[in-house]
């Protein structure tokens, strides 16, 4: 038999070889243990620990009426969220505030309250449906439910068996609401027009190379190597918060135009902040301690896109319009790959970039002529 922890409010645990399921405690120094049922009656940890309430107030001397210790600190989402987030949440700075998000803006204000054996397929997938997200967004939803329940029983709290969200179904989850979009070389050069610098810089490199804004804001002066013309990608800023970039495929060292090093070099000769060590894009409102924010370089874009007749312009729009240029330049599927860093060649192919040229009309009319060349 397992040993139980030595707290007040005891424990419920599995005797392997009477398969039965059984309730310790420690009083005035001393284990004590009172039988819940066989594993034929409760088939699971929550179940037996569901039986175990009903006798807990004349075990522990607890009064009746309300939720008993355990109850309170084992059976609820909330309780086992807040564990997650002590024990399992990931370390990235991005990834562990995409992660709360979903939890205290959707998940918590549902089940927070609830027993973790309510969390089943069906409720869960009828309250997934009437969710006003995106299907992309209720599939992150749905993953998180996931590891919760797989976290749950890795620590013990449910029985290990089939995860009940496997059953959830999100349709459409990998269909977009919004297609992507990608600027034709014309709608570029107007934008950047409009843009005063470091903004055109930092537009310029994001276009030329495919940078996340994110990774964009991060770079540094000893990113760059002049001497043999490569930038270093090695970490990100999201929130003013310094991280590792987002998988280990993105960080790399690029080969850089003369062209686009010349205008760096311009560039270092203007800022306040050229040291090795200084960003590449210090804000001067922060006296260069850090780059500029996000949300600033956001409305920056916005006024430019607007100001060139071309709308709203995302940062994250520069990356898929740097994969477009890629094809319409013929570069090979493998090489667009690395370049822009992906770990799957099914994230280039299929997620980024659109023909943005005129290439399928060349090529339509290339077909066609095969088709009529001996028509006469």
């Amino acid at each position: 038999m397992k040993r139980a922890a030595r707290h007040k409010t005891g424990s419920v645990v599995f005797d392997k070889r009477r398969k039965t399921w059984n309730f310790l405690w420690w009083e005035d120094g001393k284990r004590r243990s009172k039988l819940i049922g066989t594993l034929k009656e409760f088939r699971t940890k929550g179940a037996a620990q569901r039986q175990a309430q009903r006798f807990l107030p004349d075990v522990l001397g607890q009064p009746s009426g309300g939720p008993t210790a355990i109850e309170s600190e084992i059976h609820t989402v909330r309780a086992l969220a807040a564990r997650y987030e002590r024990e399992r949440l990931p370390s990235r700075y991005s990834t562990a505030r995409m992660y709360r998000s979903w939890l205290r803006n959707h998940i918590l204000p549902k089940w927070g309250d609830r027993p973790i054996s309510e969390v089943q397929p069906r409720p869960v997938e009828l309250w997934l449906r009437q969710l006003n997200l995106s299907p992309k967004s209720k599939s992150h939803v749905r993953g998180i439910l996931h590891l919760l329940m797989e976290f749950a029983m890795w620590s013990g709290v449910l029985e290990i068996s089939r995860n009940p969200i496997d059953l959830v179904v999100v349709k459409g989850a990998t269909k977009r609401t919004r297609q992507p979009r990608s600027l034709t070389v014309d709608e570029f050069r107007k934008f950047v027009q409009h843009l005063e610098e470091p903004f055109r810089t930092m537009a310029l490199l994001c276009v030329c190379f495919g940078l996340r804004i994110s990774e964009c804001l991060a770079l540094k002066w000893c990113d760059v190597d002049w001497l043999n013309g490569k930038l270093r990608i090695e970490r990100a800023i999201v929130r003013q918060h310094v991280d590792d970039v987002k998988t280990i495929y993105s960080q790399k060292r690029m080969s850089m135009d003369g062209e686009l090093l010349a205008i760096l070099k311009v560039w270092k000769q203007t800022t306040q902040f050229p040291a090795d060590g200084d960003w590449l894009f210090a804000s001067p409102v922060q006296l260069g301690r850090l780059p500029w924010s996000y949300p600033w370089i956001l409305r920056v874009f916005h006024k430019a896109a607007e100001s060139a007749g071309i709308g709203k312009l995302p940062t994250h729009t520069l990356r898929h319009s740097y994969r477009s240029w890629l094809d319409a330049v013929g570069t090979p599927i493998a090489v667009q790959q690395k370049l822009m860093r992906h770990s799957d060649i099914r994230t280039t192919m299929n997620l980024y970039g659109d023909v943005v040229t005129d290439e399928m009309a060349q090529a339509h009319s290339k077909v066609v002529g095969l088709a009529l060349s001996n028509s006469d």
